[in-house]
C-alpha cells in the first residue's frame, strides 16, 4: 500500500481486517509504504485487498496497492512486524491533524484518564508531520522518542481493539509531554495544568502569552481587549496587517462573521485552517478590538485544533478567560515562526509577557494554514499545517526535481514520477534566517520522500534570493529557470491534471514577475502548455518608480496611470492630494526621463492606482491592502450590473505584427474612475465598476483568443486571483460563454503555487 498510509492508523486498520477475515500473516512500515502478507482462505484474501482500497483509517490516502502471489507458509497468527528501513523512502505520513471528536469527549470527562490532558491524541488525530525525524513512521522516529510509555499507554498501544493501537505520539499526564508558564525573568512559574489556568489569568488580564503550539510559538492576547491587542500590534511592528483570531468554539465565530455551509464545513473540519468570513455587521454580540483587523472587511477565523487550545478557552475549568484570541505566528516580522524554545525565551522576549510552553521538541515549524470559500471551491490562500506535506498526482512522470519557488509567500517542492510534494509555507525571502529556512524544509522533505534531485529550477529573476539559494546547492547540477507567470499558468494546469501538449489560454495577473524583456510583468494573457507559452496580451506599461515606493505608497501608481493616460495631476484628486509636492516634482522628472523607472503591466498595481484614485488607500503597511479594501468595497456594492451601460472598459490595441501581443490599455477605465470620483459618485459603486471591468477584460480577451487559436479552457492564475469578487465573476462570466474554467484549488494562486509549476515547466522542457 502505498500513499499517506503511516501515521493514520494503517496497521492497526490492516491488523483488524485481517483478524475479522481469519488471515494470518504480518504487517510492517517499510520506506516505501505498508506491506501486508497475509493467506488464508482464497475469498477472504480476496475481501482483505478489497477493503484496503475502499475502507482506508479516516486521514489515509491510499494511491496504490498492488499484490504478489506467494506459497503459502503456515502462520499461526497475524502480527504488526518492526518497521524496515531498508526499501528506498517514497511516503508521508499524514499532516498534523486537528483534535477528533473521540478525544475531545475523553478529553472533557472528568471520568476519563486523560481528562484535560493537553497532549491527548489516537491515530485519528493529532501531531503527525511537524514531529517527524525520519521515515519508516515509528515513535522513534518522531520527537515522542524521549517520553516513555508508561504501562497503561503500552497495553492501548499493544491493543488491537483499542483506538490507541499503535498510535505513535500516544501518552497520558504520566507519560507524556509536561506544560510550564515561564515568567518574564525566563523561570518557570507554574507546571501542569496550573500553567494552563495561569496562562489564561494571564490572557483575561490583558497580558501577551507566547504559546507553544504543533509547528511553532504564537503570541496571544484577548481579541476583545483594545488595549492588549494595540499593545501587540506595536510590540511587533505589525503595522495594519491583520491578525487571525481563534475563536471558542462555533458559536462565538457566527457572533463575529457570517458563514455559509460550505465555510462552516472547511472551518470544523479535521485541517480547521484560518478561514477568511465576512465580518457581521453589526456583530451579534459583543465585537472584536477594532485593532485586530482595522478597516478589513474580512476576519480570519479559525477553532482551536489541539486539545492545548482547546484548554485554553476553559474547558472543564471554572478559571475565566477570553472566548476569543489573537493567535498570531510567533515571531518577529520578516522572519520564520520560532519553533525552538531556547530562541523562544530570547527573541519573543520584547514581545510577551509569559510562556507557556511544552517539552516536546517540534521537527518541523509549520503556520497555520488560511483558505477561504469562492465560486463553489476552496481557495487556499497559505497551504501549510493540516494540508502539507500530501503529494500531489502529476499529470505525467517526471525525473527527480527540486523546484526553489518564488522570493515571496516561498515554498520549494520535490518531484519524482508521478508526484510532488510542495513544501509547507516558509515565507518571504528578504531574510537570512528565511533563506536557511528554506534549505533546512529542502532536506527535511527530501529526507521523507528519498527523492534525489538531479536538476534544480528556479524563478527566472537575475535578483531572486531563491534563485541564489538553487544555484548556491546546486553542487555540480544544472539549474533550469522559469518564467515566473508560466509557472503560475503551469501549476493551474497540473492541480487539473491536463496532460503534456495541452494548451489553454492563460490569465497570470498578479503584483511583480520578472518579464522576458526586462520589464515588470503582471498582467498578463499567455497561450501557454507546460513546455513553452506565448504571451498574448499584456496591460500597457506605465512607468514604476522607485521600486518597492511604488509598492508602498499607491498614490504613486496612481500618478503613473494618470501620466500615462495622459490626465492632469488636478489637486481635487484624491491620490494628487495625498502625494507631496515635492514628490510630485521628483515622479514628474522621473516620469517624463525614465530615470528610476521600470516599465510594468502589473494588475496588482493597477488595482493600488485605482484604489488611491478613489480615496480608499494612499498609503499601505502590508502586501495588497489597498486591493483587499477596494474589495471589501465592491462586495458592499453587490447588485450594480456586471457591464452595465455606465461601466468602466479597457481599449484593447491590436498590433501592426501579428507576432506581437494585443495590449490592453486601461487609459479609459483611468479616465473613467477619475470622471466618477470629481462627479461625487461613491467609491464602493467605483470599486463595483472596476471589478467588473478587470472580469470583462479576461472574458473579452478570452473571446478573441479562442477565435484565433481555437482554444476552450482558461486558467486563472496570479495573486490577485484571490480576490473573491474578481474570482468569482470572472468565473461566471467565463462559463456563460461557454468556457472551462481551470481556478486554483489545491494551491494558492499566489507565489505560494509557483514552485509547483516550475516542476511541470522544467520536466516537459
Amino acid at each position: 500500500m502505498r500513499g499517506v498510509v503511516q501515521g493514520v492508523g494503517f496497521r492497526p486498520f490492516v491488523y483488524v481486517t485481517a483478524a475479522a477475515l481469519a488471515l494470518t500473516g504480518s504487517v510492517a512500515n517499510t520506506g516505501g509504504g505498508v506491506v501486508a502478507e497475509v493467506e488464508g482462505d482464497p475469498e477472504a484474501v480476496a475481501e482483505f485487498g478489497r477493503r484496503l482500497r475502499t475502507d482506508p483509517p479516516p486521514l489515509a490516502v491510499v494511491e496504490s496497492v498492488t499484490g504478489t502471489d506467494q506459497p503459502p507458509t503456515g502462520g499461526a497468527e497475524f502480527v504488526i512486524a518492526d518497521s524496515s528501513a531498508t526499501d528506498r523512502v517514497r511516503t508521508l505520513v499524514s499532516p498534523d491533524t486537528a483534535t477528533c471528536r473521540d478525544c475531545l469527549t475523553e478529553l472533557r470527562d472528568p471520568a476519563d484518564r486523560r481528562h484535560r490532558h493537553p497532549f491527548i491524541t489516537c491515530t485519528h488525530c493529532g501531531p503527525r508531520f511537524t514531529i517527524v525525524t525520519g521515515m519508516p513512521y515509528d515513535r522513534a522516529a518522531t520527537t515522542m522518542a524521549g517520553f516513555e510509555m508508561c504501562d497503561d499507554c503500552r497495553a492501548e498501544y499493544d491493543d488491537p481493539r483499542d483506538r490507541r493501537f499503535h498510535a505513535q505520539p500516544i501518552a497520558c499526564h504520566g507519560c507524556g509531554p509536561r506544560l510550564e508558564l515561564i515568567g518574564e525573568d525566563g523561570r518557570a512559574v507554574h507546571h501542569g495544568d496550573e500553567a494552563l489556568r495561569a496562562a489564561r489569568r494571564l490572557l483575561a488580564e490583558g497580558k501577551i502569552v507566547a504559546i507553544k503550539g504543533l509547528g511553532g510559538y504564537h503570541l496571544a492576547c484577548d481579541a476583545r481587549d483594545e488595549t492588549a491587542v494595540t499593545e501587540l500590534r506595536r510590540r511587533k511592528r505589525r503595522g495594519g496587517k491583520p491578525f487571525a483570531v481563534m475563536v471558542a468554539g462555533l458559536d462565538v465565530a457566527e457572533e463575529l462573521v457570517t458563514i455559509t455551509d460550505d465555510e462552516r464545513a472547511l472551518l470544523t473540519g479535521t485541517r480547521k485552517p484560518i478561514v477568511l468570513l465576512p465580518r457581521r455587521t453589526p456583530p451579534v454580540s459583543g465585537g472584536l478590538a477594532d485593532a485586530v483587523a482595522p478597516g478589513n472587511p474580512d476576519l480570519g477565523v479559525l477553532l482551536p485544533y489541539t486539545p492545548l487550545h482547546t484548554l485554553l478557552f476553559g474547558i472543564g475549568d471554572d478559571t475565566p478567560g477570553p472566548d476569543a484570541l489573537v493567535m498570531t505566528s510567533g515571531n518577529r516580522s520578516g522572519e520564520p515562526i520560532v519553533t525552538d524554545d531556547a530562541r523562544a525565551l530570547t527573541e519573543l522576549a520584547p514581545l510577551v509577557d509569559a510562556w507557556l510552553r511544552h517539552d516536546r521538541p517540534i521537527q518541523v515549524p509549520c503556520d497555520d494554514s488560511v483558505s477561504r470559500f469562492v465560486a463553489g471551491a476552496e481557495l487556499p490562500v497559505r497551504r501549510s499545517r493540516g494540508y502539507a506535506p500530501l503529494p500531489l498526482a502529476l499529470p505525467f512522470d517526471i525525473p527527480p526535481l527540486l523546484a526553489a519557488g518564488a522570493d515571496l509567500k516561498n515554498t520549494c517542492a520535490l518531484g519524482e514520477g508521478g508526484y510532488a510534494w510542495v513544501s509547507q509555507h516558509i515565507g518571504d525571502m528578504d531574510d537570512l534566517s528565511t533563506v536557511d529556512a528554506l534549505t533546512r524544509t529542502a532536506a527535511h522533505l527530501g529526507a521523507l520522500t528519498g527523492v534525489e534531485p538531479g536538476q534544480l529550477v528556479a524563478d527566472g529573476h537575475p535578483g531572486y534570493r531563491s534563485g541564489a539559494w538553487a544555484r548556491a546547492h546546486a553542487k555540480g547540477r544544472a539549474v533550469r529557470t522559469v518564467q515566473h507567470h508560466h509557472a503560475h499558468i503551469a501549476a493551474v494546469l497540473g492541480e487539473h491534471g491536463l496532460g503534456p501538449g495541452e494548451s489553454v489560454i492563460g490569465f497570470a495577473y498578479d503584483g511583480t514577475g520578472h518579464g522576458a524583456d526586462g520589464a515588470v510583468w503582471g498582467g498578463e494573457a499567455l497561450i501557454a502548455d507546460y513546455k513553452s507559452y506565448r504571451r498574448a496580451a499584456h496591460l500597457a506599461y506605465v512607468p514604476l518608480a522607485g521600486g518597492d515606493a511604488s509598492v508602498q505608497r499607491p498614490y504613486r501608481m496612481a500618478l503613473a496611470h494618470l501620466h500615462a493616460a495622459g490626465i492632469d495631476w488636478d489637486e481635487s484628486l484624491p491620490a494628487v492630494a495625498a502625494c507631496p509636492a515635492r514628490e510630485r516634482d521628483v515622479l514628474a522628472h522621473q516620469f517624463a526621463t525614465g530615470f528610476g523607472c521600470v516599465p510594468t503591466s502589473s494588475m496588482g498595481r493597477l488595482f493600488d492606482a485605482v484604489a488611491s484614485l478613489a480615496g480608499v488607500r494612499h498609503e499601505v503597511a502590508y502586501e495588497a491592502e489597498a486591493a483587499i479594501a477596494l474589495e471589501g468595497l465592491a462586495r458592499s456594492a453587490a447588485g450594480e450590473p456586471a457591464r452595465s451601460a455606465d461601466a468602466y472598459a479597457f481599449a484593447l490595441v491590436d498590433p501592426a505584427d501579428p507576432g506581437e501581443p494585443v495590449v490592453a490599455d486601461p487609459g479609459p477605465v483611468i479616465r473613467a474612475v477619475v470622471s466618477d470620483v470629481s462627479g461625487g459618485v461613491p467609491a464602493e459603486l467605483i470599486a463595483a465598476r472596476f471589478h467588473a471591468a478587470v472580469a470583462g477584460l479576461t472574458v473579452d480577451l478570452a473571446e478573441l483568443f479562442r477565435r484565433r487559436t481555437g482554444l476552450g479552457a482558461v486558467a486563472l492564475g496570479g495573486g490577485v486571483f484571490q480576490n473573491a469578487v474578481l474570482l468569482e465573476s470572472t468565473q461566471r462570466a467565463l462559463r456563460a460563454k461557454d468556457f472551462t474554467v481551470l481556478r486554483p484549488v489545491l494551491l494558492p494562486p499566489n507565489d505560494g503555487g509557483v514552485a509547483f509549476g516550475q516542476l511541470l515547466v522544467a520536466a516537459s522542457g
